[in-house]
């Protein structure tokens, strides 16, 4: 669970979804009824976080005057940042992205700029949604834990 909310910051680790294993593992336990609905849901909305992270940013450029150029530019600056060794490659990657994708359209360079902080912006939207869900999971997690607190502490 605590892996899943240094992943919401961290592009290696796909934060909520990395939370749900925990209740995963919850699920296995001989210990703890966990319900099968409980579990699709909680996964389905982890999936839908994972996947809106790659098109916030995006949305973000759009948002801020960016035309589909710059849109795709974030995307595709997106994943080159995610997988570049530059350290802070996933910030400035879907910013450059959205800079190039923008010039490259032909806008001057104020709208390339606003499109660009649009991509930043949405940056930092897909992490704080990422780190609320995962924080959400882990209270939970912690929740029905402590329901369960008989089974591990003997009363």
């Amino acid at each position: 669970m605590l892996l899943g909310i240094i992943g919401s910051f961290l592009p290696v680790l796909p934060g909520p979804i990395t939370s749900w294993f925990g209740f995963l593992l919850l699920y296995f336990s001989p210990l703890i009824e966990l319900s099968k609905k409980f579990l699709i849901i909680t996964l389905i909305i982890a999936i839908i976080i994972w996947v809106l992270d790659y098109f916030i940013p995006a949305l973000g450029t759009k948002k801020f005057g960016g035309s589909k150029s710059g849109m795709i530019g974030t995307i595709i600056g997106l994943f080159v940042g995610l997988f570049s060794p530059i350290p802070g490659g996933i910030i400035i990657g879907p910013f450059v992205g959205a800079l190039i994708g923008e010039l490259l359209n032909k806008s001057d360079t104020k709208t390339a700029m606003r499109a660009a902080f649009g991509s930043f912006l949405g940056f930092l939207t897909s992490t704080f949604i990422k780190f609320l869900v995962a924080t959400i999971y882990f209270g939970l997690y912690i929740s029905i834990l402590w329901d369960h607190k008989t089974v591990f502490f003997n009363g």
